[in-house]
């Protein structure tokens, strides 16, 4: 059985995506995004938790072809919720500038200030996690979880799923073995880069390397991976 995905070689990966009819037809369907939040999506993570509480699960990681096509839908929703959201919000083949995207819009609870490139961060978010449900989880539902957060077991001190959010990861997605969400195949995480310097460079962001090599100490087949509509798949 193969266990390693094709983009999991040293250095940056970059995948060139086709646009994809059923992906578009989810993604241009407003009741696929009507649930932003976690509130829409811990269902799904339940049943993954469900899932691995079964006795006698069979542990069978994703193959080298499965993982490409996962890879390769990943992308399509997140090229296809960057144009939505810029399109519904600016108009159509309109895309916010640099100084639009550090517009500060309002205030977060501690009072530091929330530019607007977040606020359109979590509404691309939230368009690309509806796709991945229907397009991605349709296919595989049990070795795909979107936004589990995992911490360390009171017990082994290995990954476990919790609700604790102190010192917990939530990863956008992850690929597992078959309804066991704890081993861990490849990880990913969905940017959406606004100025024109991030979507050039999206791996040069401090907190973003800080994300993955936290994302790391999870363990997997895979080195985390951020997924962008510029550059795809984009490993260090």
């Amino acid at each position: 059985m193969a266990l390693l995905c094709l983009s999991c070689a040293s250095g940056p990966t970059r995948y060139a995506q086709t646009s994809d009819s059923a992906t578009s037809g989810c993604l241009r369907n407003p009741t696929c995004y009507t649930q932003p939040g976690d509130e829409a999506f811990l269902p799904w993570v339940d049943q993954a938790a469900r899932a691995a509480a079964t006795a006698g699960a069979t542990l069978k990681l994703l193959e080298t072809a499965d993982v490409a096509r996962i890879e390769h839908l990943l992308v399509e929703c997140a090229k296809e919720a960057n144009l939505i959201v810029n399109e519904r919000e600016y108009g159509e083949g309109k895309y916010p500038d640099d100084k639009e995207c550090l517009r500060v819009v309002g205030q977060d609870k501690d009072g530091k200030p929330i530019q607007r490139q977040a606020e359109l961060g979590k509404l691309k978010h939230a368009v690309a996690f509806a796709c991945i449900q229907r397009d991605v989880r349709r296919l595989f539902p049990d070795n795909v979880s979107i936004e589990p957060r995992y911490g360390p077991s009171s017990t082994t001190g290995s990954p476990a799923l919790t609700n604790r959010w102190t010192g917990s990861k939530k990863p956008d997605i992850v690929l597992h073995a078959t309804g066991q969400p704890v081993q861990i195949q490849c990880i990913f995480d969905l940017k959406f880069p606004c100025t024109q310097k991030s979507k050039g460079a999206p791996l040069s962001n401090d907190r973003t390397r800080e994300q993955m090599s936290r994302y790391a100490e999870l363990g997997g087949r895979c080195k985390p991976a951020i997924i962008t509509p510029q550059f795809g798949v984009v490993r260090e």
